[in-house]
């Protein structure tokens, strides 16, 4: 795909964003695109954001689970950026009627990081060593391809669905609990819809903030000190709308809960 060609296609997606519209899905339009064309498109989509006056605060992961790859057909993992706009706390209400399109939240984990991780040859261990804590979080995915249809170049160069997120109100050390057989529960206007464990992303969500560091470390880009990493969605992905309210519990960590207007 020639360079034109992604500056246009990251063009187009920054205004779907910004305008909430949807795209007709880029796989449908370009049978030929590859990931690295949707990174590429990705890149400019972000810069676009960036030069709008929003600054890069983290990263996700997506994809982890076995869960959401098969409710969105894909097989392997992807990543995104995250921005300053895209973050709430704990009690405040997130505004998904003014912010996003066709919006569906999952619950995970996320890192925050004390120390630099720049790969390859990262280990679990070492992402031990370089996280400051870890909290619940809820990840409110949105897609600007149209009614989420999405092969994972779709949602690679649309920053891996990215939407808002919101962090719980505890922080734990990684170092006291164990994050592959941690449970999560979620609730959505007081009924459990979903239960899942640690295990569901790629065996452990240590396993992919490593896999985030190595993969971005061919690169040469870091995960930097400060920086909000989100690890993946434990469950699957469930539609929301104004008027939701929804929770997350895990195990030793504490809970996380967002209002939906």
């Amino acid at each position: 795909m020639n360079s034109n060609l992604i500056i246009t296609l990251g063009d187009e997606l920054f205004k779907a964003l910004s305008e909430r519209t949807t795209v007709r899905p880029l796989t449908e339009r370009y049978p030929d695109i590859t990931i690295k064309d949707s990174y590429q498109i990705s890149q400019r989509m972000i810069e676009k954001r960036v030069a709008s006056g929003e600054h890069i605060i983290g990263k996700k992961i997506g994809l982890t689970s076995k869960a959401v790859q098969n409710m969105l057909g894909v097989g392997e993992p992807d990543f995104g950026f995250l921005t300053n706009t895209m973050a709430y706390s704990e009690g405040q209400e997130m505004p998904i009627s003014e912010k996003l399109i066709q919006p569906r939240a999952e619950g995970e984990v996320a890192f925050i990081l004390k120390r630099d991780l720049l790969g390859p040859g990262i280990t679990a261990a070492e992402v031990i060593s370089a996280t400051e804590c870890v909290m619940p979080c809820f990840e409110v995915v949105d897609s600007r391809v149209e009614n989420w249809q999405i092969k994972i170049q779709d949602t690679v160069a649309d920053n891996a669905s990215c939407g808002l997120f919101v962090l719980g109100d505890k922080a734990v050390s990684p170092r006291s609990i164990d994050l592959s057989t941690v449970g999560m529960v979620v609730e959505k206007n007081g009924s459990i819809i979903s239960t899942g464990a640690g295990a569901a992303a790629l065996g452990s969500p240590i396993n992919c903030v490593m896999w985030l560091a190595n993969t971005l470390g061919e690169f040469g880009i870091p995960l930097k000190a400060g920086e909000v990493i989100l690890s993946g969605s434990l469950v699957p992905l469930e539609p929301v709308q104004a008027g939701d309210f929804m929770s997350v519990s895990i195990g030793g960590m504490g809970r996380a809960s967002v209002r939906f207007t």
